[in-house]
């Protein structure tokens, strides 16, 4: 009787280092190196240094964390940053819910309208904004003149008028976030919940909401880093009274000169935007957790 062995093909050993996997990554580390790593490297020596000859001295941070009106800044910027990625992320979620269920020959031309403002520049759009919401402005001009108002609106030179200018200004990257993780959800497990009796509410509530959690946060973090290290728009908007992170940097690097303190206020920026993406992401997984997703 005659047997016939099987025997399973041996896998090749590799050896040495597995340079081919690594080399898509040469070219954006390379990138993040020269553009980000270094001048961040830089950044935190600077801000040890003094204004005066001397070695590493940590002058600058005791002035910052002692400083109110630098503090005042700070708090400022979280409140700013927090309320603009709220919003953010509240106007666009059913812009970007239609965009992914609709159909509609529309469809096309409201996406086009949704990411239209960034065709703009931010200097553009935020002088709009100016223009709208000054004391003589749109608004203001057509209360006063239908009567409802004697006196102008405080809609800008505040955070008001900031938080609508950024609004405005980053509400394209929250629809395009919400709407990546949107199209991932199969739209036949609402039918199917439909079928069996849930309304559209329940829907909403127990389906689509769970499973949208990641493009949710991925947009309230993006809404939350770009207020944060908004320049032009605080600045216009804001006025001269309304100080945020960004634009004391800019007052110290150009006007005071102190480049170590407007270091210093960088790297408590860049700490605060890595602090939000640690919370959000740890916020995701367990969301993810306590859903079962």
């Amino acid at each position: 009787m005659a047997v016939i062995a099987f025997s399973t093909p041996k896998e090749p050993i590799h050896t040495g280092l597995p340079i081919k996997g690594f080399l898509p990554l040469t070219a954006p580390s390379i990138v993040l190196m020269l553009f980000f790593a270094i001048p961040m490297g830089m950044m935190i020596g600077i801000s040890f240094q003094s204004q005066t000859a001397g070695g590493p001295t940590f002058a600058s941070y005791s002035r910052f964390f002692s400083n109110d009106l630098v503090l005042a800044g700070l708090t400022r910027t979280v409140v700013m940053s927090g309320l603009v990625a709220i919003s953010v992320t509240v106007l666009a979620y059913p812009l970007a819910y239609y965009l992914a269920r609709s159909t509609s020959r529309w469809r096309t031309i409201i996406f086009a309208l949704a990411i239209a403002p960034e065709l703009a520049g931010v200097v553009l759009r935020t002088y709009g904004w100016l223009i709208i919401l000054e004391d003589r402005g749109f608004i203001n001009s057509a209360l006063m003149w239908t009567g409802m108002i004697s006196e102008p609106l405080p809609l800008s030179k505040n955070l008001f008028g900031v938080v609508v200018g950024l609004t405005h200004v980053i509400l394209p990257f929250g629809v395009l976030s919400l709407l990546t993780s949107l199209q991932g959800i199969n739209p036949n497990l609402e039918k199917s919940a439909q079928i069996l009796g849930a309304s559209r509410l329940d829907v909403i509530r127990h389906i689509i909401l769970p499973l949208s959690v990641p493009g949710i946060v991925s947009s309230l973090l993006i809404g939350f880093t770009m207020a944060a290290s908004a320049y032009a728009t605080p600045a216009l908007l804001g006025g001269a009274g309304f100080k945020v992170m960004a634009t004391m940097v800019y007052e110290q690097v150009l006007f005071y000169l102190d480049w170590p303190f407007a270091a210093v206020m960088a790297n408590v920026l860049l700490i605060l935007m890595l602090t939000a993406g640690f919370v959000g992401s740890r916020l995701e997984s367990r969301l993810h957790q306590k859903l079962h997703l």
